[in-house]
């Protein structure tokens, strides 16, 4: 069993920064991939990264790449979303998720732990 508990969320101006984190407690983390998926108001979950359990592979979605970058440290079993260059339509509820494999995966329903979202705002 893996516990995700996602914080960093926030408001900011377009352009700006922000830097999620999910800290994750239980009986694995170092061997799961881990990802971020995103929901907006009235909108479907989007996929906007994933990190293999030793950070070699990394996806992004489209609307994020090269704007955004997973990270994670399994020494203090912690991953990282750094959000850069933030637009209004990256507002959403953030959650970090979890799978029980070890390469990262797109598939959102590879993952089967889930954090309870931050919120991330982007105001014009």
């Amino acid at each position: 069993q893996v516990q995700l508990v996602e914080s960093g969320g926030g408001l900011v101006q377009a352009g700006g920064s922000l830097k999620l984190y999910c800290a994750a407690s239980g009986r694995t983390f170092n061997h799961n991939c881990m990802g971020w998926f995103r929901q907006a108001l009235g909108k479907e979950r989007e996929f906007v990264a994933a990190i293999a359990w030793n950070g070699e592979t990394k996806y992004y979605g489209d609307s994020v790449k090269g704007r955004f970058l997973i990270s994670r440290d399994n020494a203090v079993k912690t991953a990282y979303l750094q959000m850069n260059s933030l637009k209004p339509e990256d507002t959403a509820v953030y959650y970090c998720a979890a799978t029980t494999a070890w390469e990262a995966t797109m598939d959102p329903n590879e993952f089967v732990y889930w954090g309870q979202g931050t919120r991330v705002a982007v105001s014009s």
